[in-house]
C-alpha cells in the first residue's frame, strides 16, 4: 500500500493561484494531491501542465455545494485510501463596499468564503481523525484588520473565527488546524478588481511555502495562526 500522504485542496484550478502553487510543492515533496475548482477545462489544463502525474486528482465543482465537496473527499479516499490534510483555499471577492456596492455579488462570495471551508471540514473530519491530519484555512489580513465597508473582509473575519472554533473541537481528536492569513498577493484574486494593488506583493509560491510548512509540522505540533505580509504593507 502506498503510504505517501494525501492532501485535498479547494480552489486550485487557476494554475497561478495559491492552491495550484501548494499542489505543485506538495507533489514535489511526494504527496498525492486532489484539487477542486469550478472549471473542468482549467483543471485539465493544470494537470496537463504538470504532466498528468499519477499522484494528482482533479474534481470540478463548487466548494459551496456539499454534494460536490463530499464527492471530492469520497473519491480521494477511494483512490488513495487516506486523507492527511485539507486546504480550504477557494475564495472570491466583489471588491466593493457595504454602503455603495452591488449586493448581487455578495451571496456567492459569502457562500464560497465562509460556507465552503465549513463544508470541507465537515466532509473530511472523519478521515482526518484516522490519520491525525491537518486542516489549513486560507484567510486574509482582512480578517484581522478592519477596512471601511469591506464585505470581503467580513467573510475573512468569519474564517478567522471558524479556524479557532474548529481547533477547539478537533484538537481532542488529534487533528491540527492552521489559519494562513496572507496580505497582498499577486494572484488571479485581483482579476475582477481591474488592477493589482499598489506596493510590493507576495507571490503565490511564497504563501504556498507557509501552507506546506504548516502541513509538515512534526506530529504533536499544532501551528494555529500565521499572518504573512509583504514588507511594506503597514495594515
Amino acid at each position: 500500500m502506498n503510504e505517501s500522504r494525501v492532501a485535498l485542496i479547494t480552489g486550485g484550478g487557476s494554475g497561478s493561484g495559491i492552491g495550484a502553487a501548494a499542489a505543485r510543492q506538495l507533489l514535489g515533496k511526494g504527496w498525492r494531491v486532489a484539487v477542486t475548482g469550478r472549471g473542468e477545462e482549467r483543471l485539465s489544463s493544470f494537470a496537463k501542465e504538470l504532466g498528468d502525474p499519477e499522484g494528482l486528482l482533479t474534481f470540478p465543482g463548487s466548494t459551496a455545494e456539499y454534494a460536490d465537496v463530499q464527492h471530492a473527499v469520497t473519491n480521494t479516499l477511494q483512490t488513495y485510501g487516506r486523507l492527511d490534510a485539507v486546504v480550504a483555499n477557494a475564495g472570491t471577492a466583489t471588491h466593493d463596499s457595504v454602503a455603495e456596492g452591488d449586493p448581487a455579488g455578495w451571496p456567492e462570495m459569502i457562500l464560497t468564503n465562509v460556507l465552503g471551508p465549513a463544508l470541507l471540514i465537515r466532509a473530511s473530519i472523519d478521515a482526518l481523525k484516522e490519520t491525525k491530519g491537518r486542516i489549513v484555512l486560507v484567510g486574509s489580513v482582512a480578517g484581522f484588520v478592519p477596512t471601511p465597508g469591506n464585505i470581503y473582509g467580513a467573510t475573512k473575519w468569519a474564517v478567522t473565527g471558524l479556524a479557532e472554533n474548529t481547533r477547539r473541537q478537533v484538537t481532542e481528536w488529534g487533528v491540527g488546524v492552521t489559519l494562513i492569513a496572507p496580505g497582498r498577493v499577486e494572484t488571479p484574486f485581483w482579476d475582477s478588481y481591474g488592477s493589482l494593488p499598489p506596493g510590493h506583493l507576495l507571490t503565490a509560491d511564497q504563501i504556498a511555502d507557509s501552507v506546506v510548512w504548516a502541513m509538515e509540522q512534526p506530529e504533536g505540533v499544532d501551528v494555529n495562526t500565521v499572518v504573512v505580509r509583504p514588507i511594506g504593507q503597514p495594515n
